[in-house]
């Protein structure tokens, strides 16, 4: 059976495109192939930052953590196995001062784990450990950023894809909605662009 993945990130709630369109995606996804669905609501249930327990934890020996270590780890192992148990992963990103979401960061921060979720090769190079999963991003942002003037300034989507290839997610399909800023007529468009692109995804999936 497949398995998949929905990680929402956006603080805009109800009013999210991100997390419309993602959730449009994993929904369809899980009807054609008849699959099981987890939802990680990074918003609703926001990860803390990493602290001096996680980072001195996740290196120590399970028997010697402290509570405090333990709990940490804990948090970030459960994270990662939601990961790890996915077949499809669908990854909701409204972009924020140019960028993820800081709840977003966290969750990254929290799986992007050495000798869990990524290595190195013998020449010292990295190495994605969490292969042949079908990823689809789903990035939001009032402007344009897929082109034009304002392209130089997308740190969200080019730095999703990085992290998320660092840890061996490379088949990513990126569904943009972009635009929304200018004018109702405009965001209109820029919806029904969007809608397109969904329906796209679901028929080749089918």
């Amino acid at each position: 059976m497949t398995n998949i993945l929905l990680v929402t990130s956006s603080p805009r709630g109800a009013e999210s495109l991100s997390t419309r369109f993602a959730t449009e995606i994993a929904e369809g996804l899980k009807l054609r192939l008849a699959a099981t669905l987890v939802t990680r609501d990074l918003t609703a249930n926001p990860p803390p930052h990493i602290a001096e327990a996680y980072i001195h934890g996740r290196v120590a020996a399970p028997e010697a953590r402290t509570p405090e270590q333990a709990k940490a780890v804990g948090l970030a192992q459960q994270l990662v196995d939601e990961v790890k148990a996915a077949d499809v992963i669908v990854l909701g990103s409204g972009m924020i001062n140019f960028g993820p979401s800081s709840q977003l960061k966290t969750w990254f921060d929290h799986i992007t784990w050495p000798g869990v979720t990524f290595g190195f090769s013998e020449a010292g190079r990295p190495q994605g450990l969490l292969t042949g999963k079908k990823v689809y991003l789903v990035t939001a942002a009032g402007g344009v950023f897929s082109q034009g003037d304002y392209a130089p300034f997308d740190f969200q989507t080019g730095y999703l894809r990085h992290l998320l290839g660092f840890i061996g997610l490379t088949d990513i399909e990126i569904v943009r909605v972009e635009g929304t800023v200018y004018g109702p007529e405009a965001a209109k468009a820029a919806i029904a662009a969007t809608e397109a692109q969904v329906r796209s995804v679901l028929e080749k999936a089918a």
